[in-house]
């Protein structure tokens, strides 16, 4: 099972990767700015939607932003 504080980690070091800011992530994704505090200090759960579009942005499967896989490309 997933947490949502590995969720954000997995988001992070995804961006740092890309190169890009969480900021801008969020922007391209029209996610509220407050998205990965939540995660990390409140233990919410993303919406399917969300974790879909930033799945979309990086080109990864959702098993890898939720730790199910160590492989980006792969589903379980």
């Amino acid at each position: 099972m997933y947490n949502s504080y590995q969720i954000s980690l997995i988001i992070k070091q995804m961006s740092k990767q890309k190169n890009i800011t969480v900021k801008k992530l969020l922007e391209d994704c029209q996610i509220n700015k407050g998205f990965i505090y939540d995660l990390e200090h409140k233990a919410s759960y993303p919406s399917c939607d969300k974790i879909i579009r930033i799945a979309d942005y990086f080109n990864c499967s959702v098993d890898y932003l939720l730790g199910r896989t160590d492989n980006p490309k792969i589903n379980k």
